[in-house]
C-alpha cells in the first residue's frame, strides 16, 4: 500500500546516508579493478501485493570477504532485511486488519437497511391500525345519536314503572279504605296508563332496519321461481304455510298445516285461484290471499277458507306484463307486501318515469289510501320489502347483494345505507317481511329460506 512504500523509501534513503558516512580506504586499495565486482544497489520497488521490495547486489565473497566497509554493509543489509521482514508482518496484519473492519462495515450497513426496514414495517403496521380504527370509529359514529335516544327511553320506562308502583300502592290502600279515592279518577288513571303502555309496546315493534341475519334455508323444492309466506294476522295456533310455485300461468296455491310439514313432507291441500297470477309478489293477509292477475294492474283478494273473490280493484296507471318489472323479470311489476301498519303496493308508472311508486291500500277494498313517488328506478331494484312504513331496496337479486336504498313514508324522505346480506343460491326472485315473526322469507333459486332482522327500536315521549 502507499503508505508502506513510503515507509520503505525513507528505509533506504537512510542505509544511503549511513553509506556515506563510513570510512572509506582510499579509491586505489579498495575500489576493485572490475567495475562488475562493485556493490549496485537499486532503488526500491513494489509487487502485486503492493509489497515494497530493496534489492542490493554485492560483488564475489572472495573479493570482499576480508573488506572492512563489506562487514559493514552486510551488518546494514540484515537490519534492511528484518526492517523489510517487520513491516512484511505488519503489513500483513493490516491487510487483516483491513478486511475486518470493511466485513464490519457491510455488517454495519445491513443492520442499518434492517432497522430502517423495521421502522418503515412499524410505521406501516401503524397506520394500518389507525385505520382500522378510524374506520371501526365511522362505524360506531352514527350509533351515538341512537344510544342517546336509548336513554330517554329508559327515562320514559322508569316513569313507567314508577306510575305503576304509585297505582299499586294506590290500589292496596283503596283495598284497606274503601271510599278514599275516587273511583273514576283512579279507573281514568289505570286506563291512560293502559293506553300508554300499548302505544309503548306498539312502537317497540318497530324500529329502522340494521342488520339481516345468515340465511335459514327450510325447504329446498319448486322451480327457480317462486313466493312462499305465512298469515301474519293468523290466530293463535294457525302456523299454515303457503306456497306458489312460478311467476305465472299458474293457479294453485299449496296449504302445508304447519312449518314442521312443510319442511319434513309433501302433504298439503291445494286451492284453486280463478285467475292465473303474474310475478311473486303474493301475500296472504289476514285469511285472504292478494294477489295480480296475469296480464293485467287488476288486484285481486281471495278468501283462502270460502275460495271466493272478495274484491277486485285496478291499480291506476300501474305498469303490468313485464313493462316495470324488478331486475331479475319475471312478471314482477306489482309487488304487494305487508308489515305493520296493513298492506302496500309497490310498482312503477309511466307518469313517475318507471321509477318506483308506492301506495298503502286498504285490505278490505283495495282503495289506495296514499301514494309516494320515488325516484328509484324499478328496473334497477333487485327486490323490496315494507319494515314500519319505509320501503327498503336491494342492489341486485344475483351474486353479492346488499339492501343500499331505504324510503321512509313517514317523513317522505330517502337515504343511501349498506345492509350487506348473504345471497346464498344466488337467485332472489322474493323477497318479503313477515310482522309477525319479524323475518324475511325468500324464494332463491328453488330454496325457501328465512332472514332474521335486527331493528333498532326508537320511542319518543312526544310520541305517546
Amino acid at each position: 500500500s502507499p503508505p508502506l512504500l513510503l515507509l520503505l523509501s525513507s528505509i533506504l534513503l537512510l542505509f544511503l546516508l549511513l553509506l556515506s558516512l563510513l570510512p572509506f580506504p582510499s579509491p586505489s586499495s579498495v575500489l576493485p579493478t572490475n567495475p562488475e565486482e562493485s556493490w549496485q544497489v537499486y532503488s526500491s520497488a513494489q509487487d502485486s501485493e503492493g509489497r515494497c521490495i530493496c534489492t542490493v547486489v554485492a560483488p564475489q565473497q572472495t573479493m570482499c570477504s576480508r573488506d572492512a566497509r563489506t562487514k559493514q554493509l552486510r551488518q546494514l543489509l540484515e537490519k534492511v532485511q528484518n526492517m523489510s521482514q517487520s513491516i512484511e508482518v505488519l503489513d500483513r496484519r493490516t491487510q487483516r486488519d483491513l478486511q475486518y473492519v470493511e466485513k464490519m462495515e457491510n455488517q454495519m450497513k445491513g443492520l442499518e437497511s434492517k432497522f430502517k426496514q423495521v421502522e418503515e414495517s412499524h410505521k406501516q403496521h401503524l397506520a394500518r391500525q389507525f385505520k382500522a380504527i378510524k374506520a371501526k370509529m365511522d362505524e360506531l359514529r352514527p350509533l351515538i345519536p341512537v344510544l342517546e335516544e336509548y336513554k330517554a327511553d329508559a327515562k320514559l320506562v322508569l316513569q313507567f314503572k314508577e306510575e305503576v308502583q304509585n297505582l299499586t300502592s294506590v290500589l292496596n290502600e283503596l283495598q284497606e279504605e274503601i271510599g278514599a279515592y275516587d273511583y273514576d279518577e283512579l279507573q281514568s288513571r289505570v286506563s291512560n296508563l293502559e293506553e300508554r303502555l300499548r302505544a309503548c309496546m306498539q312502537k317497540l315493534a318497530c324500529g329502522k332496519l340494521t342488520g339481516i341475519s345468515d340465511p335459514v334455508t327450510v325447504k329446498t323444492s319448486g322451480s327457480r321461481f317462486g313466493s312462499w309466506m305465512t298469515d301474519p294476522l293468523a290466530p293463535e295456533g294457525d302456523n299454515r304455510v303457503w306456497y306458489m310455485d312460478g311467476y305465472h300461468n299458474n293457479r294453485f296455491v299449496r296449504e302445508y298445516k304447519s312449518m314442521v310439514d312443510f319442511m319434513n313432507t309433501d302433504n298439503f291441500t291445494s286451492h284453486r285461484l280463478p285467475h292465473p297470477w303474474s310475478g311473486t309478489g303474493q301475500v296472504v293477509y289476514n285469511g285472504s290471499i292478494y294477489f295480480n292477475k296475469f296480464q293485467s294492474h287488476i288486484i285481486i283478494r281471495f278468501d283462502l277458507k270460502t275460495e271466493t273473490i272478495l274484491k277486485t280493484r285496478s291499480l291506476d296507471y300501474a305498469g303490468y306484463n313485464n313493462m316495470y318489472h324488478y331486475a331479475w323479470g319475471g312478471h314482477s311489476d306489482i309487488d304487494l307486501m305487508v308489515d305493520e301498519s296493513g298492506l302496500w303496493a309497490v310498482y312503477a308508472t309511466n307518469q313517475n318515469a318507471g321509477n318506483i311508486v308506492v301506495s298503502r291500500l286498504d285490505p278490505v277494498s283495495l282503495q289506495t289510501l296514499q301514494t309516494w313517488n320515488t325516484s328509484y328506478p324499478k328496473r334497477s331494484a333487485g327486490e323490496a320489502f315494507i319494515i314500519c312504513g319505509t320501503l327498503y331496496v336491494t342492489n341486485g337479486y344475483s351474486g353479492g347483494t346488499k339492501v343500499h336504498y331505504a324510503y321512509q313514508t313517514n317523513a317522505s324522505t330517502y337515504e343511501y345505507i349498506d345492509i350487506p346480506f348473504q345471497n346464498k343460491y344466488s337467485h332472489i326472485s322474493m323477497l318479503d317481511y313477515n310482522p309477525k315473526d319479524r323475518a324475511l322469507y325468500a324464494w332463491n333459486n328453488g330454496h325457501q329460506i328465512l332472514y332474521n332482522v335486527t331493528l333498532f327500536h326508537v320511542i319518543r315521549s312526544d310520541e305517546l
